[in-house]
Order: C-alpha cells, then structure tokens, then sequence
C-alpha cells in the first residue's frame, strides 16, 4: 500500500520516496512508490501533474491501495527518487474543490439535495444535485458561498474513530474509506462535515472567489457550472472585456448592453421581414414576366434556398409546367424544381441528379438541392429533355 502523504498535507508539493516497481505502460511507465505527494485521480478530481526523477508525470491512478504514477520514461526499482508536483496545478484543484463543498454545503443546508455528482474540468466544474434549483435561487446561493469564503473558515481533515462517525452527521456521495476501514472527514468551519478524498486550501480565503457560470436540468435534478480561484477571476475579465467591447460597438453604456441588444435584435428581425416582403413582390413581379410560358430554366444571382423555392412556385402559379431556378457560381448551384400540373418533379429530378453530380430531393410538386455543374451543362441538360421547347424561355 502506498503512503498518501497529500491526505494529511494538501500542500506538500516536493517529497523523496522509493521506486518500488517500475513496468512498461501502454503510454510510457506505471511507476508504483512507497510513498507520494501525487493525487491519483479521484472523486472528481483530476491527477496531480509534475516530476518524478528525471520523468514526467502524466498521469496518476489507484488501483488496490497502490498509487500508479504513469512517466515518459523509466524509474530504476529500488533507487530514490524526488518529486515535485505541479504547485500550480495542485493550488487550482484545491481551490475547485473546496469551492464545490461550500456550494454543495449551502444547497444541502437550504434545500436537503444530495451532491451527486462533481467533476473539475479545465475550465469548469460541474456539480450535480438530486433537486431542481431555478436561477434566482443558484444566484443566492453563489451570494451565500461568497460570504462564506471571505468568513475565511478553517478547513481540516481527520480521520474519526468508528464510534464518533456513528454519532456523526456528514455529507457523503458514497461510503469513502481506505483500506484501513478509515473514512478520512473534511470539516469546513460550521459550516460542512463531509466525506472526501480529495485536496483541499486551509482556509476557505484561499478560494478568493467562487462563481457560477450556468446551470441545466439533469436527470430530474441540476447540473451547475462553476469556477473558482483564478479561473473565476480570468474568467470575469474576460467576459467583462467582452462586454466592454460589445458596448463601444453599440454605443451605450455596460448596465444598457442587454437592453441595447434586445432593440438591436428587433430592429434586425423587422428588417428582415420588411427585406422578405420586398424580395416576395420581386419574385412576384419577375414571375408575371413569364405568366404563359410552360417551361422556365433560370440562372438568378444571390438568391437563398427559400427564394429558389419561392421564385419556382411562383413561376408554376404563373402558368409554367416546369421551373428550374438556379442560383450559384459556375461548377456549384444550388437549384429548386417545381412543377405543375400532372408533372412528378422528383422523376426529372433524380435523373438531373445523376447526370450533373447533383443532390436533393422533395416532393411532387417541388425538389431543391445542388449540383456542380457549369450553367451550360445544365441548360444542355433541359433542352435536350424539350424543357426548352418554348422559344421564349429564358435560360
């Protein structure tokens, strides 16, 4: 069994040990030492990083009592060895978790959910809870966490004998013991007793500032995103960088950004009804030029798929048994083919499909879709087939 010098010493970052056994991994070495400061990955949270030796430490895993240190490159058994864990990385992981404690404490303490799930991502954490918590509420609970780090709370690890831990009232995901039978209890001031393995500050200070970054219903509960430390602060910056930016660009000030985008976004979706509307009497005006022609092949510029659609409807409502509109460069068009009458425009269109590389499918009266082609090609295509039949046509 390993001695797991980070369960009493969270901050103990350099520390000699002895190269027990080394094999070769799938991806470098599995190093196994009689002692280590190197968190294995657990209970959420991701492996410690750092050095061991002359070797990297990728990875870190428990498997039966042993901890796995998982190298770039062999250890020689039986030789001392130095380690240094990645203090940054270490620091970070500290402060994600204990921030997850107080936010998880303050859920349990107000609402009675159950942390039931947690994981420290690169970014983000993500804590699950058995209940549903609407926004206003996670709001006020992120005030109360706050609160509770600037409180600077004492947090401490002990291991309680059997017959205080009946006696005793903890959170826990799960039964976390080694196997000694001990259950290793993180205390957070008066504010949370829990079951843990993980490393935690010694001060709940330390977490400088915790922040709730979004929220999702999740398997009949919520899943709430948060970051705490520097990544809370880095985060802040950048999003108030963004605002900053967002409001020079619209001219109002940081407190008006939202309203502001909400008149913009009006503004534009009137804008674009107002642009249908006039693109819908265009099309209309354009189709009644060809009202008597029963085949229509025309190559138009700029038009979007629903114009295609509209624009061959229209032509079929002004008389055309057959209209083919294109709209495209040279070598790629997108296409939509309407007919009328007792014409199936999925027949003809199968058939252009095959032959000019194309795409697409639909409905009796109307297929759309693309095919590369050049527009010669495709007018050759129709006039060998009598789509051209009517001198008039434009193509």
């Amino acid at each position: 069994m390993t001695e797991k010098l980070f369960e009493n010493d969270s901050y103990l970052c350099r520390f000699t040990a002895r190269v027990e056994r080394c094999e070769a991994a799938k991806e470098g070495f599995a190093v196994v030492l009689d002692r280590t400061a190197f968190f294995p990955e657990g209970g959420g949270q991701p492996a410690d990083h750092g050095l061991l030796g002359g070797a990297r430490v990728l990875d870190v895993q428990e498997k039966d009592g042993e901890v796995v240190h998982f190298t770039d490159a062999p250890l020689d058994a039986g030789t001392q060895v130095e380690g240094e864990v990645d203090r940054a990385r270490r620091f970070d992981l500290m402060q994600q978790h204990t921030a997850d404690h107080i936010f998880s404490a303050l859920v349990h303490q107000r609402f009675g959910f159950e942390n039931v799930g947690f994981h420290i991502g690169t970014e983000i954490t993500h804590m699950d809870f058995s209940g549903e918590l609407s926004p206003l509420q996670i709001d006020e609970l992120e005030l109360e966490a706050n609160r509770a780090v600037t409180r600077n709370l004492p947090v401490s690890v002990s291991y309680p004998p059997e017959a205080a831990l009946t006696a005793m009232e903890f959170r826990s995901k799960k039964e976390l013991s080694d196997l000694s039978g001990r259950i290793r209890i993180v205390t957070i001031g008066d504010l949370d007793v829990c079951a843990c393995c993980g490393t935690h500050v010694a001060f709940t200070g330390e977490v400088g500032l915790l922040k709730i970054t979004g929220c999702q219903s999740y398997k009949g509960g919520v899943r709430v995103f948060m970051a705490a430390g520097e990544r809370a602060f880095l985060l802040a910056q950048r999003e108030h960088r963004q605002i900053e930016a967002v409001s020079g660009l619209l001219s109002a000030k940081q407190p008006e950004v939202v309203a502001a985008v909400t008149r913009l976004k009006n503004d534009d979706a009137d804008a674009r009804q107002q642009l249908g509307q006039a693109q819908g009497r265009l099309l209309g005006y354009r189709a009644a030029a060809h009202a008597g022609k029963k085949m229509v092949v025309t190559f138009e510029e700029g038009l979007a798929p629903d114009d295609l659609r509209r624009y061959a409807l229209l032509l079929c409502e002004n008389g055309a048994e057959l209209a083919a509109v294109f709209s495209g460069e040279e070598g790629g068009y997108k296409y939509a083919l309407a007919a009328g009458g007792s014409l199936d425009a999925r027949a003809l269109g199968r058939e252009m499909n095959a032959l000019l590389a194309g795409r697409g499918g639909g409905k009796p009266r109307l297929i759309q879709g693309s095919v590369a082609c050049t527009q010669a090609q495709a007018e050759a295509f129709f006039a060998e087939r009598g789509a051209l039949s009517d001198p008039a046509a434009p193509v």
